[in-house]
């Protein structure tokens, strides 16, 4: 493993970290406050945080090629930002 992969590896972690957390409070808001718009907020966010958790193991687990892996981040990615735009968009 070279360092620049221990730094992805790292960094994708605290990535997953912080994204679960997002995803886990506006979850928590949205079954406080029953507002369709939290509950595509943290839809929006668990995407986004699946997309990076998904393409680090694809790239580190199943030896995946680097541009596969940046196609399904960039993918998930678009398709979670565009849910958190809705959110942000709906009342």
């Amino acid at each position: 493993m070279t360092h620049v992969t221990t730094v992805l590896v790292a960094l994708k972690t605290i990535t997953l970290g912080l994204g679960g957390l997002i995803t886990f409070f506006a979850y928590r808001a949205y079954r406080r406050t029953n507002a369709q718009a939290l509950g595509a907020l943290a839809l929006g966010f668990a995407i986004v945080t699946f997309g990076a958790l998904l393409a680090g193991a694809a790239h580190q687990a199943f030896g995946m090629n680097t541009d596969v892996v940046l196609v399904i981040e960039s993918a998930l990615t678009t398709a979670g930002f565009g849910v958190i735009v809705y959110s942000l968009y709906v009342e």
